[in-house]
């Protein structure tokens, strides 16, 4: 391969890897315009694996805002991220598909009888998850965008290491 094509490669590998980090923010900071700006209009969600549901993303995403209300207090990791860029001609490519392992800390909060969202305590353990993404990615006019996420749960159980615990 000439470095033309390596260096092709490469950045459609980091961009897919920054959609991938992106992912990851919008769902942990609740943006969900952001979250459904980084699939293609015909994208797709499958959570199914994790107790959720599948569907066109705008549908899912209006599940995931209404169901990560629960929890407040998230911050997950996609991490070991294998990035598989379909180079035909062997400069950039126009599909790609990501496997990603996540852990998946989050925290059940409400507020006292008598108190604001602003002084919340907890009233439930902590909620820890592990598993595994598989997406599938397309190069559009606006970028790489992703055409399916599907989440497959591996593990979950109480959390135990967030500070004073």
């Amino acid at each position: 391969m000439t470095q033309r094509a390596d260096l092709a490669r490469l950045m459609d590998r980091l961009a897919v890897d920054a959609l991938l980090t992106g992912y990851a923010v919008a769902v942990d900071d609740g943006a969900w315009a952001d979250y459904l700006a980084l699939f293609t209009p015909d994208g797709r969600a499958d959570y199914r694996g994790a107790g959720g549901i599948e569907g066109p993303v705008g549908e899912v995403a209006g599940w995931l805002a209404e169901t990560m209300r629960l929890f407040p207090v998230r911050q997950h990791l996609i991490v070991n991220r294998r990035i598989d860029v379909e180079a035909p001609d062997g400069y950039g490519g126009e599909r790609a598909e990501a496997h990603a392992d996540y852990l998946n800390p989050m925290r059940l909060e409400s507020a006292p009888d008598g108190a604001d969202d602003a002084v919340a305590r907890p009233t439930a353990p902590n909620f820890v998850s592990g598993g595994r993404y598989a997406f599938t990615l397309s190069r559009t006019a606006d970028g790489w965008r992703i055409r399916t996420v599907t989440v497959q749960e591996k593990w979950r159980g109480p959390g135990g290491f967030f500070a004073g615990e």
